[in-house]
């Protein structure tokens, strides 16, 4: 009997140009890939060290809740939770007491028992986060160490967590481009928001979920770039499901994943099989990361409760004022911004500047918008645009509902668009690498792009920790040094050693991109070419 004639994959068309072989990744590339990854790694760890504690967003709440999880206490309702007595107190200890005075865990939870009255909003969230904080705490042994001290061993365990996102944008962007020196400076834009730093290396349920929702725009960019087999499609389903599971921020990538396993393929699947695809990319995750939802949606009508609400109760406008579209729009979308590129603290008080961070902004979109929604590349983009698009609807729509009921312009933050990262870093590469019109502009394109977003990085960081630590003032002298000495959670030096580390490492980074080429080494068939019948 004769064989059945097979389909290749990767022979047969799609619908952009960025299927089919891909750059051998060498030694070379590999070493530099390390190198940056660990550079991502020290920067984290210096947020971590240079925010002072209980000065990122929410810290208070997200280390009481671990703590509250650490303790074996039940997760309650959302708006149930209460802030730990223990955690107050140790507040309190901070700013009216010298550094070895301050008392360990154990001996806080002993002198100040129970629950205050200070509502803890992060019951309305999922455990997850909380469960896995709890367990760093209990390695730690977290009743002996000072509160200072437990909050950075959760902060570098959060930085630990969001380092692999130099891995994932550097695999996602060469996917796209096929362009080694490309993928290295989609590393290298990482740096490019202090916000993104601070956040991830503070304690918050938001490092898990950036770094879950990097790997399922990892591997959606791989079924875009003809990646079809199975174990593709479902580990993406796994992901996502993962991701859900950590917070509601990641929702908006369910129609992102949708459209993508929908959308893969076509040229090479018929649509039947892709929405087949697609529905059980979706069952997966939903198996995976949707119990809680379903919890929510039984329990409290809603998917996801608001824990504030017990604290900004509905309350109309003053007699002679009204919504305004003019304050609205100046409030929500100002603070959006300001918050994604660098406006650190506890309140958001510490900017990078407002004229760098509209800067920042219209040349990001500007560039994004006139070159990223060309042929070939066009599917591909309308899809990675949807994930951050989806991201902004509902945020805007949730902060409209508040401002209408509460007259608060709430729920803005430009880290909440940090799942969706690195779909702009790979939208931003598709655009940026059209701006030049040669070989030798995009290599002078790409050297700039490596030295400019990394010296954004590092004004940030400067500003920040001179804020912080030395007066505002950016050069030594102010009693910087001194004050860290005595409220630092480490030595100085334990802060100059990693800063030298990630300067050396963002020299070689930028060198390295300054002498690659555009594609490196042989092509080779993707690992992932296999016939339609092995594809099943």
């Amino acid at each position: 009997m004769r064989a059945e004639p097979t389909t290749d994959l990767s022979a047969a068309p799609t619908y952009d140009r960025t299927t089919g072989p891909h750059p051998a990744v060498d030694r070379r590339e590999r070493t530099t890939v390390a190198v940056v990854t660990a550079t991502f790694g020290f920067w984290l760890a210096v947020w971590a060290l240079v925010v002072p504690t209980f000065e990122a967003p929410d810290e208070t709440a997200h280390v009481d809740a671990a703590l509250h999880v650490a303790l074996g206490d039940a997760w309650p309702a959302p708006g149930d939770m209460r802030v730990l007595e223990a955690v107050l107190a140790g507040t309190s200890e901070r700013s009216s007491l010298p550094q070895d005075r301050w008392s360990t865990v154990s001996e806080l939870l002993a002198a100040a028992p129970g629950d205050s009255t200070t509502v803890n909003q992060m019951t309305q969230h999922p455990p997850t986060a909380y469960l896995g904080d709890a367990l760093v705490l209990r390695a730690v042994h977290f009743g002996d160490l000072r509160l200072d001290q437990a909050v950075l061993a959760l902060r570098l365990a959060d930085a630990l967590v969001v380092t692999p996102l130099a891995v994932l944008a550097w695999a996602t962007v060469r996917r796209l481009t096929r362009s080694p020196r490309a993928a290295l400076v989609g590393s290298l834009a990482l740096f490019a928001t202090p916000q993104l730093a601070s956040i991830g290396a503070s304690v918050t349920n938001d490092a898990p979920t950036m770094l879950l929702t990097g790997v399922v725009v990892w591997l959606a960019v791989r079924l875009l770039t003809g990646d079809l087999r199975w174990r593709a499609a479902v580990g993406l389903g796994v992901a996502l499901g993962a991701a859900c599971w950590v917070k509601g921020t990641a929702l908006p990538a369910v129609p992102f994943v949708g459209l993508a396993v929908l959308v893969a393929g076509a040229g090479v699947l018929p649509l039947v099989r892709r929405l087949v695809r697609a529905l059980v990319v979706l069952a997966v995750a939903g198996a995976v990361g949707s119990w809680w939802w379903v919890h929510n949606l039984v329990a409290y009508h809603r998917l996801q409760p608001d824990g504030y609400a017990s604290i900004r109760p509905p309350r109309a406008f003053p007699p002679g004022e009204h919504p305004s579209v003019v304050h609205f729009v100046d409030v929500s979308w100002g603070t959006l911004a300001r918050t994604f590129w660098g406006s650190p603290g506890l309140g958001a008080q510490v900017s990078i500047g407002d004229g760098l961070t509209a800067a920042l902004t219209v040349v990001a979109l500007a560039v994004v918008v006139l070159f990223a929604f060309r042929r070939p590349d066009l599917g591909t983009s309308l899809v990675l645009v949807s994930f951050p698009a989806v991201v902004l609807l509902v945020q805007t729509a949730t902060s409209v509902r508040a401002y209408l009921t509460t007259t608060e312009v709430a729920g803005t933050q430009g880290r909440y668009a940090f799942p969706a990262l690195l779909c702009l870093v790979a939208l931003s590469a598709i655009a940026w690498r059209r701006v030049p019109g040669t070989p030798r502009g995009r290599r002078w394109t790409a050297t700039a792009l490596a030295v400019v977003c990394p010296a954004v990085g590092l004004y940030g960081a400067v500003v920040v920790t001179s804020w912080f630590w030395n007066g505002a003032v950016p050069w030594p002298g102010h009693g910087g040094a001194a004050r860290y000495a005595a409220l630092g959670p480490v030595s100085l030096w334990t802060v100059v050693v990693l800063a030298l580390l990630v300067l050396v490492g963002l020299v070689l980074s930028v060198a390295r991109v300054a002498g690659s080429r555009s594609a490196a080494g042989p092509v080779v068939t993707d690992s992932d070419h296999r016939t339609l019948g092995e594809s099943r």
